[in-house]
């Protein structure tokens, strides 16, 4: 039983499912939130009033907010887990970085999927632009197929956890792993964080091509392309191919891209039934984050020069007006090209490990 003090920052399904799951395995936990309703409710009778509402959480966690914790509270923590949306990760990082000693800092660890949509950024360089490098070569990053509905009814589950330090990889997988929850650990945090951000824009397309009526066939014939896709977007920004492979790639991917409770999907599905995105996104009711993460995708494929059309045509389909039908007719009728097309040469990896002054990819 692990018996670390956890402070989970943000209450939204992930971060509440992995609260409880930490809190059921021993550690103490605080639950940060920025809402005082939900606060006071978890607190007084151990439920959320948004989000999980029929679940009776553990009396091992204690929710804390509105207000942002402070240094005495982030300095008697073992761990600080960050379920934050991507989008919102860098204020947060600005307000922790004064409160962290960089000599001596919980274990960091970072659950969110997605890019930084106006600087292309992916959370290892978000970071170590707020928190310093040091830090940003500890952290660890957890990701995979795991809804937070099947956590929190302790469905077997099994995730990769990844850092640049594996040592770091290891005691975050130590402080995860139970049985109905197994942890794989990574040295390739950048493979695993592009899996993250890409699965979602390409749960979009498989939601589409769904709401369109198209069945099994093109629905796995779509999910290995996106593969092969997200492959070589990510060889070609410099990581692992065989991290694509992994829980956090093919895994988390068949997850996202196959089930009506992944809120991407979902969204796409829409899209193909004619809805509009403003109304799907307004009655929604949580964060789909390939939506925006598409533009971060998109640019770091302009960046890389390779070939997506999968996640182009979604980008399309999102923020160019495109029209459905005719965004399929055009990828069916696309010229055949060869299956298997692994990009070489130099990569923004290298400027980014440059930054985090690594002289060798460590995968």
């Amino acid at each position: 039983m692990s018996s670390e003090k956890v402070l989970v920052l943000g209450s939204g399904n992930f971060g509440l499912c992995l609260a409880d799951h930490l809190a059921d395995a021993g550690s103490t936990v605080l639950l940060y939130s920025r809402s005082l309703e939900a606060v006071e409710l978890m607190n007084k009778e151990h439920r959320n009033p948004k989000y999980l509402r029929d679940h009776l959480f553990s009396s091992n966690i204690t929710a804390i907010g509105p207000e942002f914790p402070t240094k005495d509270v982030v300095s008697k923590m073992d761990v600080l887990l960050f379920a934050i949306p991507t989008q919102n990760l860098r204020k947060v990082l600005k307000d922790m970085s004064s409160l962290l000693d960089p000599d001596n800092h919980p274990l960091m660890i970072f659950v969110n999927k997605g890019i930084e949509t106006d600087t292309q950024a992916l959370t290892l360089e978000i970071i170590a632009d707020e928190c310093g490098t040091e830090i940003a070569k500890t952290s660890v990053f957890l990701s995979g197929p795991s809804f937070a509905k099947e956590i929190i009814k302790r469905q077997p589950t099994q995730v990769s956890v990844a850092s640049l330090s594996i040592t770091h990889a290891d005691r975050a997988a130590e402080v995860f792993h139970q049985p109905w929850f197994r942890c794989y650990t990574n040295n390739d945090p950048i493979g695993v964080e592009l899996c993250g951000a890409g699965k979602n824009v390409y749960a979009l397309a498989a939601g589409v091509a769904a709401g369109l009526g198209f069945e099994n066939n093109a629905r796995a014939g779509l999910i290995t392309r996106s593969l092969a896709e997200m492959t070589r977007v990510g060889v070609a920004f410099g990581a692992s191919p065989i991290t694509f492979l992994s829980l956090a790639g093919v895994g988390d991917l068949m997850l996202t891209c196959t089930s009506e409770n992944s809120r991407n999907f979902t969204v796409g599905y829409r899209l193909g039934k004619g809805e509009s995105l403003e109304h799907i996104l307004e009655t929604l009711g949580s964060v789909a984050e390939g939506v925006t993460t598409a533009k971060g995708y998109k640019k770091i494929i302009d960046k890389v020069g390779v070939q997506a059309p999968v996640a182009n045509a979604v980008y399309s389909v999102l923020y160019e007006g495109a029209v459905i039908k005719d965004v399929v007719e055009g990828m069916l009728n696309r010229p055949r090209v060869v299956e298997h097309d692994l990009p070489l040469g130099r990569s923004p990896v290298d400027d980014l490990l440059s930054k985090l002054r690594l002289s060798t990819r460590p995968w």
